[in-house]
């Protein structure tokens, strides 16, 4: 990727380049990246990379032929999909990948003109940390993310995650004050029905959802149970790797709680999602509601779901 950015826009786009009315409307990759998006929700990221890919050099050899506005477009365009693919990478359980990954739709996006991206991708760097249970390091990613330069959502993805971080610390007032700054600075975000918008766009309300997982790691699971059912109920039918994640650490929260069987109830037909769309994120949580379970080892109904999540948790390795 980097190597098509060197070779396609070395020349800062002087020589060869199509008139602007000659050209596809940036609307239309951004509209792919979207409906890729949308097909990220229903297909294993291994499936989709290789698509991403491909499209990311078409829209780098397309920028290569362009000059001006054109131009930074459709770089800034290629960074999205760039930064999507660092996702997909890391729900594909390569970290290494996903952070190389965001470094070059860092690139890409400067080349372009937008200097933001770099600020949000200490956001993605910090989910990161999050899921390896470095706290101190998501708060102080989350932290950096957040100067006064960044737009609004972007801080409050940042504030997001920094309260994550929080929560894995077990400091309940700076999560609980980094969730305030998140909800603020969201209700500033501005009109991104022209450009694809960083972050998920599968949530109705992300700092609820945040907040219901926060009180998980704060240790407080029944009141995380009650926030997540709540806030899973208005996640689409068709975002299957959405309802996944949360319904997920919804049924993990209800175990913590002792409330086995509730949890398995939950579990039961996201069992099967995790087998068609493997997720390294969620098999972390799914790791953690088969340590729940194995306390309830002598429930009839755990002994039967058991099996399930294990086969659903080899199911992308």
């Amino acid at each position: 990727m980097g190597s098509l950015l060197a070779a396609g826009l070395v020349d800062g786009g002087r020589n060869g380049h199509a008139g602007d009315r000659e050209l596809p409307p940036r609307a239309l990759y951004q509209d792919q990246l979207r409906q890729m998006k949308q097909l990220g929700q229903n297909l294993p990221p291994a499936v989709l990379l290789p698509v991403l890919r491909s499209q990311v050099s078409n829209v780098i050899g397309l920028a290569s032929r362009c000059a001006g506005v054109t131009r930074s477009g459709l770089l800034i365009t290629a960074s999205r999909f760039v930064e999507y693919i660092g996702w997909m990478a890391q729900e594909n359980g390569d970290e290494a990948m996903a952070l190389h990954a965001t470094a070059e739709a860092v690139d890409l996006a400067r080349a372009g003109g937008d200097e933001h991206l770099a600020d949000y991708a200490l956001v993605r760097h910090a989910l990161i940390t999050y899921y390896n249970g470095e706290a101190a390091r998501t708060v102080a990613l989350a932290q950096q993310a957040q100067h006064s330069a960044a737009p609004p959502r972007v801080r409050g993805l940042a504030a997001q995650r920094e309260a994550q971080g929080h929560a894995l610390l077990g400091d309940e007032r700076a999560c609980g004050r980094a969730l305030d700054r998140a909800r603020e600075q969201l209700a500033l975000e501005g009109d991104f029905s022209g450009d694809a918008v960083l972050g998920t766009t599968q949530l109705l309300d992300p700092v609820s959802m945040v907040s219901g997982w926060c009180l998980y790691d704060l240790g407080r699971p029944r009141e995380a149970a009650d926030v997540l059912e709540r806030e899973c109920r208005h996640i689409a039918p068709h975002a299957l790797s959405t309802r996944m994640r949360y319904g997920i650490r919804r049924a993990l929260s209800l175990a913590s709680a002792g409330e086995v069987e509730s949890s398995c109830e939950t579990a039961r037909e996201l069992l099967s999602f995790m087998t068609v769309i493997p997720s390294a994120t969620v098999r972390t949580d799914g790791m953690r509601l088969d340590r729940e379970w194995s306390r309830f080892r002598g429930n009839a109904v755990v002994r039967s779901l058991r099996p399930v999540l294990a086969n659903a948790l080899s199911s992308g390795n």
